[in-house]
This record gives C-alpha cells, sequence and structure tokens, in this order.
C-alpha cells in the first residue's frame, strides 16, 4: 500500500520463464506492492509454471496468443477487477529494472500526476545500456513526429515501463485500441487527447539475450502504426476526421 492506495504490477508475459523470478523478486523486495498479475499469453515454455508458485500473484493464461496489445487489456481489466488504485506495468523479461516501482508509485498516489513512463531516453540510458543503433534512430525520428503531431514533450513513446492510476485507466478506451504492439503508442495518445498531463523518471535498461525484443520486420510495422496514430490524433483534434481511439468527451 501507499497511503492507503493499493499498488497491483501487472506483468505481460510471454516466453518469460528464465527471467520472471529475478524480476518478481525485485518487485516485491520495493516494499509497496501489494499484488502481481501475471498474464501469460499462450506461452510455449514454463512461464505459468514457474509464475504459480510466486506469492501474490494471480496468474491468468491465454488459451491462444492474444498479442501484446491484447495482453495488456487483460492486465488492466483484472487490475482494476482486484481494486488497484496505482498500476504499474512490468515486463518479467528484466528490460526494465523495479527498482523505480517507489518513485514512479509516489509520483501517482500523491496526486501529482496519474501516467508516469520510465524512460530510456532521459540520461543517456538506451545506448548505453545496449539498445541497437538502428533502434535508437527510429525512436528518434518517431518521437520526434509524434511530439509535433500529438503536442506532447515526451522523451520517447515507445517505452514498456509504465505506471497508471486507476481514475486513469477508467477512462481510456482501451477496447478500442489495436491487439498488437502498437497498443502501446495508442493509449499515449489517449491519454494526451483526455488532456492528462504525462510524467517521466530516467531509467536504465538493459538489452541481452533473454529480454524480449521484437524483429526488424514487426518494428517496421510498428513505426508505421505510431505515424498512422499521431496523424489520426491531428486529424481528430482539427476535427476533420472521426475515430473511435479518440472519441468526443
Amino acid at each position: 500500500m501507499f497511503q492507503n492506495k493499493k499498488v497491483v504490477v501487472v506483468m505481460p508475459a510471454y516466453n518469460a520463464e528464465k527471467t520472471l523470478l529475478q524480476t518478481y523478486n525485485e518487485v516485491m523486495a520495493q516494499g509497496v506492492v501489494d499484488k502481481v498479475i501475471l498474464v501469460d499469453d499462450a506461452s510455449p515454455d514454463n512461464t505459468v509454471k514457474v509464475a504459480r508458485n510466486l506469492p501474490q500473484t494471480r496468474v491468468f493464461v491465454h488459451e491462444k496468443n492474444l498479442g501484446y496489445g491484447g495482453n495488456q487489456k487483460t492486465c488492466y481489466r483484472l487490475a482494476l477487477e482486484e481494486g488497484a488504485d496505482i498500476v504499474i506495468m512490468v515486463h518479467p523479461d528484466y528490460q526494465y529494472t523495479p527498482k523505480l516501482i517507489p518513485a514512479m508509485t509516489s509520483m501517482i498516489g500523491n496526486g501529482l500526476y496519474h501516467c508516469v513512463l520510465g524512460s530510456r531516453i532521459l540520461g543517456g540510458y538506451a545506448l548505453k545500456g545496449g539498445m541497437p543503433v538502428w533502434k535508437y534512430i527510429a525512436n528518434r525520428f518517431l518521437t520526434l513526429t509524434e511530439n509535433l503531431l500529438i503536442g506532447a514533450k515526451l522523451s520517447e513513446y515507445h517505452t514498456g515501463y509504465r505506471a497508471f492510476s486507476r481514475e486513469l485507466l477508467m477512462k481510456l478506451p482501451l477496447a478500442n485500441n489495436s491487439d498488437d504492439f502498437v497498443f502501446d503508442n495508442q493509449m499515449l495518445a489517449q491519454i494526451v487527447w483526455y488532456g492528462y498531463t504525462i510524467a517521466e523518471v530516467s531509467c536504465p535498461t538493459s538489452y541481452f539475450a533473454e529480454a524480449s525484443s521484437i524483429n526488424l520486420k514487426r518494428s517496421i510495422e510498428y513505426g508505421f502504426g505510431c505515424l498512422s496514430t499521431a496523424l489520426v490524433f491531428r486529424l481528430a483534434k482539427m476535427k476533420l476526421a472521426k475515430n473511435s481511439l479518440f472519441p468526443a468527451w
């Protein structure tokens, strides 16, 4: 708990058996997390077996793979069902350190923000942590374009380390979003659409063999999806087009 607010960590999991325990132990070592919800997206490995031995953990298994966005939809639905006041998404591949959980929790729990991102770009951690140069360049290009079209000033839109308030998650039309990786981008655009401010904290990150990553083809598809989301946002803002991602409010 943090100031009588229930803190739930959600883990969208796929083939995470090798890194799940390390991630979980560090999450719980922070001393503020009440519950972990792990949603397994039909992993062929032993992720579920490992998860079911973890205390204070609810495990939900998709019978078939629904995609990264589809996994997150289940994560947030279950977190709200658990009565979470603060929800933090932590990837179980240990790419992002759980040691920032107390800071992110505090920023939301004290009413300062409704969304906090762990940014790999702030502090120059991306390349130091092993991010491939081509991914870094793509990240910078997409973020610049998105900031121009969406009107925000984020250091990056592509981190998977995120914290949200209950109020925010209940407000967003997440069911309208993609089930693929562009879900992350659509969600941030929706947060700006509804007038919320997004905060960022500098986050060290690590790239290694067990850390999940998408291939070049999927990365290109994701990039075009991000650009499309930003363009649709701008057209909706100018009242030139209607889209279910950005309904009138």
